[in-house]
This record gives C-alpha cells, structure tokens and sequence, in this order.
C-alpha cells in the first residue's frame, strides 16, 4: 500500500512538474507574476513584518502562480477543442484571465492594507 501511494505521488510530482516547465516555456506571463513574487517574497522579508503577515504575502503570490496556471490550463482546452473564434471561447479566456487579475488584486490588497495599517 505504501509503494502504490508513493507511486501515486510520484507521478503526480512528475506530471505537475511536466507541467509548470511547459508553462513556463510557453506563458510570459507565467515568467513575470514569478519575477513580481520574487520582488515580493524580498520586500517581504526585507521589511518589518510580522510572521503572519509574511506568510500571507508569500501564500497569495504563489496563488496567483497557482491561478496562472488554471488560466494557461483553461486556454490550452479551449484552444484543443476549436482553434476558431467563437465567442464563448473567449467568454471563458477572458474568464481565466479575470480570475488571475482578481488573485492578483488580492495580493497587492493585502500589502496595501500591510503597510498602511
């Protein structure tokens, strides 16, 4: 039992990583929201932050990478099923995109309300 749910594991690492490699080939914008967290992570652990506050900033920057993610997932289905305009096509690409903006806004939210108190 222990072997399988290793493999299993296993295999989930291996495909995620699989993952997040064609990404980031793949999505510029993947590549900056990674730059923007790595500013972020420095800043944050550069000022006089408390633990919590820290964490919070470092969790909502990898949730925007996580959201990119779901976003670039999104695009590659719709584009699988039909390369041609279709306007629910982009009602749902626009709909990933809305929702990386959104998680981003809720990081940078949260380092507003961080530094003014």
């Amino acid at each position: 039992m222990i072997v399988e749910q290793w493999k299993r594991f296993s295999d989930r690492a291996k495909w995620s990583w699989e993952g997040w490699r064609m990404i980031w080939r793949e999505e510029a914008s993947l590549q900056q929201w990674v730059w923007a967290n790595a500013a972020s992570f420095t800043l944050a652990m550069v000022l006089d932050l408390s633990t919590a506050e820290r964490a919070l900033i470092v969790a909502l920057g990898i949730l925007v990478l996580a959201a990119e993610c779901y976003n670039t997932a999104i695009e590659r289905c719709i584009d699988y099923l039909s390369p041609a305009y279709h306007p629910l096509a982009k009602a749902a690409k626009d709909a990933g995109s809305a929702g990386v903006t959104i998680t981003a806004i809720a990081a940078g939210g949260a380092w507003v309300i961080i530094l003014i108190g």
